[in-house]
């Protein structure tokens, strides 16, 4: 059975940063393409970043040039670096294996003074 470990969330101020992990099991990390998504509340869940099995990655534009997708195949765990961070980006926000309906449980973000 797969199973997605997100951590890493809190609160922090603008312009701070903060490092999620995910972390899984039940699958070879290094076969899959790993996504993170944010879910704002009264907002439909939508994609932040990507990496794919050798490593390309992709950003939504509003994240480009802060956050970094990065993944750790020796530790089965995925990572979304993110930095500048803005009100805005508070969401709670979710790993996913590309192509499978295996999500985590979510990490909370929250961006304020």
């Amino acid at each position: 059975q797969v199973q997605l470990v997100e951590s890493g969330g809190g609160l922090v101020q603008p312009g701070g940063s903060l490092r999620l992990s995910c972390a899984a099991s039940g699958i070879i990390y290094r076969s899959a393409a790993v996504a993170w998504y944010r879910q704002a509340p009264g907002k439909q869940r939508g994609l932040v970043a990507s990496i794919s099995r050798g490593g390309n990655t992709n950003y939504q534009d509003s994240v480009k040039g802060r956050f970094t997708v990065s993944r750790d195949n020796a530790k089965n765990t995925a990572y979304l670096q993110m930095n500048g961070l803005k009100p805005e980006d508070t969401a709670v926000y979710y790993c996913n294996v590309v192509g499978t309906s295996v999500w985590g449980q979510g990490t909370q973000v929250t961006v304020s003074s």
